[in-house]
């Protein structure tokens, strides 16, 4: 395994003030233009916003303002993009059916992608990144901000700098013969659950975690303090909202 990923863990606090050469950042981006792609279409774009410009400043409420968005060298934002593939159709003769879910999906693949060669270039050149999924949350006001016409949507932010130290410690992972399916989908147990959910479960972390929510378990950690039904169903109407506005419903999918 490459170190960049065996030593892999998100950066929230960064250097003060330390701005990101512009040279690296352009090595960073070309790496990110390596990522493999849906048929070669590069269906994506990349803002980069970097720390001091006004539309930094505008961008932190959008991430709910927390430190790895606020205190990042860049602020990076993969979206997915058939607006730009589209309009080459047009100009050459050609008929495109890109503005569907279909292809927001592949748009979505393709940005993640570029997402993934942009961090693991960032960390081999000493940087620190930290993913922002409140992109989605607030992905309207992100396309009002950075000025995305129809056909281009936010899908990611990679919030990226030079760490301050100490560093996190290295974050656990589930077992992989938890993730791990051969052939085909084997169905978890109840038993199969508990075993590979137990280390976790027994971590100090964990029992921080539990302390500091008064709850009595981990899960209940996620549902009624992390990622409640509530918020999960605000959010999903949001970005379909935005979906919707940005023109990746257009055809009627019962034609």
């Amino acid at each position: 395994m490459i170190p960049e990923i065996a030593n892999h863990r998100s950066v929230r606090n960064f250097q003060p003030g330390r701005p990101i050469p512009d040279s690296l950042m352009t090595e960073l981006l070309a790496a990110a233009a390596r990522a493999s792609t849906v048929g070669n279409m590069q269906l994506y774009s990349i803002v980069v916003t970097s720390a001091g410009s006004p539309v930094f400043g505008e961008l932190g409420p959008c991430h709910f303002n927390q430190p790895a968005a606020t205190g990042a060298g860049a602020l990076v934002t993969f979206c997915a993009d058939v607006h730009r593939f589209s309009m080459w159709c047009r100009q050459r003769g050609a008929k495109p059916g890109y503005d569907n879910l279909q292809w927001f999906v592949n748009g979505a693949i393709d940005a993640l992608l570029a997402s993934q060669n942009f961090s693991l270039e960032a960390e081999a050149n000493g940087l620190g990144i930290c993913y922002l999924g409140t992109t989605t949350y607030n992905a309207a006001d992100i396309v009002r901000i950075l000025h995305l016409p129809r056909g281009v949507v936010p899908v990611t932010t990679v919030a990226v700098g030079y760490p301050a130290e100490p560093l996190p410690e290295l974050t656990d992972r589930l077992p992989l013969e938890a993730v791990v399916h051969r052939d085909n989908y084997r169905d978890y147990t109840p038993e199969w659950i508990d075993e590979v959910w137990a280390a976790r479960e027994a971590s100090e972390e964990t029992a921080r975690l539990l302390a500091e929510n008064e709850l009595p378990n981990l899960a209940r950690i996620f549902t009624e303090r992390r990622y409640t039904t509530a918020d999960n169903l605000r959010f999903s109407r949001a970005y379909l909202d935005v979906l919707r506005g940005q023109g990746m419903f257009e055809f009627d999918l019962k034609d």
